[in-house]
């Protein structure tokens, strides 16, 4: 996590690339969602029933729009490791596309099992969503395939780096290792 003034150093200063605004668009996106996520849990400012429902529609795409930003760091990160393989971008491509075309029909079938009801708790007015999705799991599920998919990748490139640098070397193979790793990403994906 970076403090907003190394932030400002390290990032808003610099020249941009897709990655930059990437990773900021996940960045401040993110903090829009906890922002709104608090707010509907607390209830710090009492909120009727239709606005509760809108918001609670944004925050359900606004999680997965940020899902689908990280997984395009996540395939051009691989993509780098992998030394510009054609074939790994091809099917990180169809994996991703696959599971994210399949996310959007689940979630936009589940809207429609959503709704929001106005109560009075203690005199206060809250705003209760009520979710009673049939199929509410599948797209978690479908989310966790690709994080496990991408995670094998990447320990696997890792260890093929391992293997190559004790072939090298016998001498501080882990620090020659974590140079590798860092000189490739920063190389191929910060262009």
């Amino acid at each position: 996590m970076l403090a907003f003034g190394q932030e400002v150093e390290l990032i808003w200063r610099q020249r941009w690339s897709l990655m930059t605004v990437l990773y900021l668009t996940a960045r401040y996106l993110g903090i829009i969602f906890v922002g709104m996520n608090i707010q509907m849990a607390v209830q710090i400012i009492p909120l009727k029933d239709a606005v509760s429902l809108i918001m609670y529609f944004a925050l359900y795409w606004m999680m997965w729009v940020i899902m689908g930003i990280l997984g395009v760091i996540m395939i051009a990160r691989l993509h780098a490791m992998y030394q510009r393989s054609r074939k790994v971008l091809v099917l990180l491509i169809a994996v991703f596309m696959a599971i994210g075309v399949a996310n959007i029909v689940m979630l936009t079938i589940n809207m429609r099992y959503i709704s929001a009801e106005q109560v009075v708790l203690s005199g206060t007015y809250q705003c209760v969503v009520s979710n009673a999705q049939p199929s509410r799991i599948i797209p978690w599920i479908l989310a966790a395939v690709w994080e496990a998919f991408t995670l094998c990748l990447a320990v696997s490139i890792a260890l093929k780096h391992f293997r190559e640098l004790r072939q090298q070397s016998a001498g501080s193979i882990i620090g020659d290792c974590f140079t590798v790793l860092m000189t490739t990403h920063t190389s191929y994906s910060m262009r």
